[in-house]
């Protein structure tokens, strides 16, 4: 019986049921709403087709309990244009640990020795988080960071998301277990894709200030949609081949 009540799952659930501060807020439930509503058109438009002139090694990094499968459509697309991608090669995201990062750190800097040069990343929210604290730990093996609706700036519960990673995790989302720079720039190129219409995470903070980040570009896209719209993808290749400033 005291499972039930002081045991991992008990813990989690006290987590996923903690008032939100005081004044912070996350997207309207409208845009939350839409989050479901318009996650499937994007899908049924054509992926941008083009040559990259200037080829990276990139490594994706997926969004909160999301499987790099949902990451498919951007990694077709940079494929395509002649990119070579891996995933991060942890399966589902369920939030930073110690040893995960360790072994993030190992397998970053072997793909950039392999490679013979730095390598990109680009995270999807809570994976933009990884990939930015990544750059911090081994910066001469990162040539830049993008992210995605990634919750780095302000307050860690301006977002829709951050019960379910109480309950995933099994700790607060300002209160990881590990020595993190969630806020503070990289010391790489870096820059911030956001949205006015992110349903899961207030715009402020995927845009960050710009303290915290080298560049930021809005979209109109959902959060849901960073990794499949085509305008997305078309300007990840964008930035990727140099095209489009990162400042």
């Amino acid at each position: 019986m005291a499972f039930l009540f002081d045991g991992p799952l008990a813990r989690r659930l006290r987590l996923a049921t903690l008032p939100k501060p005081a004044g912070v807020r996350g997207p309207s439930f409208r845009l939350w709403l839409g989050e479901g509503l318009r996650v499937v058109p994007p899908l049924r438009r054509s992926l941008p087709v083009r040559r990259a002139e200037h080829p990276h090694r990139v490594i994706l990094f997926p969004g909160l309990a999301a499987h790099p499968v949902t990451m498919r459509r951007l990694r077709r697309a940079l494929e395509q244009a002649g990119h070579r991608v891996d995933d991060w090669g942890e399966g589902w995201n369920l939030g930073p640990t110690a040893d995960l990062l360790d072994r993030q750190v190992e397998r970053l800097e072997a793909l950039a020795l392999a490679e013979g040069r730095p390598v990109m990343l680009v995270g999807w929210s809570l994976g933009g988080i990884i990939a930015r604290e990544l750059a911090h730990r081994a910066p001469q093996a990162v040539a830049g960071v993008i992210t995605m609706g990634t919750p780095f700036s302000g307050d860690m519960h301006a977002n829709n998301a951050w019960r379910t990673y109480h309950l995933l995790t099994g700790h607060a989302v300002d209160a990881p277990p590990i020595d993190a720079h969630f806020t503070a720039k990289p010391p790489v190129p870096t820059v911030a894709l956001w949205s006015p219409r992110d349903g899961i995470v207030a715009p402020r903070s995927a845009r960050g200030r710009p303290d915290q980040r080298d560049g930021a570009i809005a979209l109109r896209c959902t959060h849901f949609g960073f990794s499949a719209d085509p305008r997305a993808i078309a300007v990840v290749l964008d930035l990727l081949d140099g095209t489009r400033s990162w400042t």
